[in-house]
């Protein structure tokens, strides 16, 4: 079964560190480049930050500098390392193939409080 788990989201303070975690099916992580997204509320979702299976990164404008995505192959997980959280990262955090080929996972909320 095709699976997306995502976790490690939660209520912070603006300014600070959240490292969020996707577990995926090994069908789905193998060689696929892996993506975060995020769904801020009445907003489309948006692509945050991508990993290849070789390791290469692409972050958007929106979160360089702040954000850091990596992969751990053998864990079939893929990571994104948050810090200096702002209000604005406020929303739900999903990781998915990029481009999207698999269903949606249950995401992970994340709130940033000024």
């Amino acid at each position: 079964q095709v699976q997306l788990v995502e976790s490690g989201g939660g209520l912070v303070q603006a300014g600070g560190s959240l490292r969020l975690s996707c577990e995926a099916s090994r069908s789905i992580f193998s060689s696929n480049t892996m993506g975060w997204y995020r769904q801020a509320p009445g907003k489309q979702r948006e692509l945050v930050a991508a990993i290849t299976s070789g390791g290469g990164t692409k972050i958007a404008n929106s979160v360089k500098g702040r954000f850091t995505i990596s992969r751990d192959n053998a864990r079939n997980t893929v990571y994104l390392q948050m810090t200096s959280l702002k209000p604005e990262d406020t929303a739900v955090y999903y990781c998915n193939t990029a481009p999207i080929i698999y269903s949606w996972g249950q995401g992970t909320q994340v709130t940033v409080s000024s």
